[in-house]
């Protein structure tokens, strides 16, 4: 990929899954919500791996170890071992094993996930600030983690321990809705002690590093839903990604995406894997794909046409991205994204 300012989505004539080696497939919001499989995500990841393409899951919830994400996934239907699986807690558990001696105490604020990955690098989990940690780690613990657990980090924090964090992502999807994640939890923290966190999970380099380590990818495609995880996390690692709307992301937001935020393709959701992408050509003041064709206005985005209402968006990003340069476009895409339905 490119790393000049992308000005519109690209098309690519051939099906992504043969485009591409490797699917770097995010979770939540992307294959599954709330413990559920997202419509047409299992039957979408059957077809891609049939016709040769590897699937790696790739997650900033640290929470579950790799073995019981493999179950899960294996129990709705996409077969998956637990090497089919990467976590952030992987991640800042190798970078935290570059920093101290092996064998370190590392004092853990999190779930089973942080815990197993740190033992995988021979590093010892505790519990307590006074058990004299060389390091403090910090993932998702679940809507039951105690407070108590916060209290714990400072102390240890507050004493000049060096803090880590899995991921910063402020919220988590959940089939109720949009939860608190992790970065909401190490807010409370950071908020306490003053202190910032080494961060490893996506949009930053240890999470690609891991995620290339363990599945030696050489074409990789990122499939995710949050235009500052998963699709950042690809702009930094210099690779493809396509982004689903099945997630967090909306209309509005995809417009508004900073340079970093521009995924290479956008589809409605995992069937994308399947297909080309259609093509974003200039078309007089503006461009054009499928049936409609977008411009920017002097106060508006502007949209005409008729067709598939993704073919629309697509017009609509090549506009304001355009409009934009390398800033965020400010113009108003609201009746365009309603007549689209978005």
């Amino acid at each position: 990929m490119s790393q000049g300012v992308r000005t519109r989505p690209e098309g690519n004539g051939q099906a992504l899954s043969k485009a591409y080696d490797t699917a770097l497939l995010d979770l939540d919001g992307v294959v599954y919500a709330g413990g559920n499989a997202i419509a047409h995500a299992v039957d979408s990841l059957a077809t891609a791996r049939e016709g040769g393409m590897r699937l790696a899951y790739v997650t900033n919830n640290a929470l579950r170890t790799p073995d019981t994400v493999a179950e899960h996934l294996t129990e709705l239907g996409i077969p998956t071992g637990a090497d089919d699986v990467i976590t952030s807690a992987q991640a800042v558990a190798r970078l935290i094993s570059e920093q101290v001696p092996a064998g370190s105490r590392v004092l853990v604020i999190g779930g089973e996930g942080l815990r197993v990955a740190l033992r995988e690098r021979g590093l010892e989990p505790v519990e307590s600030a006074d058990d004299d940690p060389v390091a403090v780690v910090q993932g998702f613990g679940g809507p039951d983690l105690p407070w108590g657990r916060f209290a714990e980090a400072s102390y240890a924090v507050a004493r000049g321990v060096p803090w880590f964090a899995s991921n910063t992502d402020l919220t988590i999807p959940s089939g109720r809705g949009i939860a608190p994640g992790n970065g909401a939890a190490v807010e409370v923290v950071r908020i306490a002690t003053g202190a910032e966190p080494q961060v490893a999970g996506k949009p930053l380099p240890p999470m690609h590093r891991e995620t290339i380590l363990r599945t030696g990818a050489k074409r990789p495609l990122v499939v995710g839903d949050r235009l500052d995880t998963d699709i950042e996390g690809a702009f930094n690692g210099e690779v493809d990604s396509l982004l689903v709307l099945t997630g967090v992301t909306d209309g509005a937001q995809l417009l508004a995406a900073p340079p970093q935020h521009r995924p290479t393709y956008v589809d409605a959701d995992l069937r994308g894997m399947l297909t080309g992408q259609p093509e974003v050509t200039e078309a007089g003041e503006g461009f054009r794909c499928g049936g409609w064709s977008a411009k920017a206005g002097e106060e508006r985005l502007e949209l005409d046409g008729d067709g598939e209402a993704l073919d629309g968006l697509r017009a609509l990003c090549a506009a304001a991205w355009t409009a934009a340069g390398d800033g965020v476009c400010e113009l108003d895409g609201g009746k365009a994204l309603a007549r689209l339905g978005l």
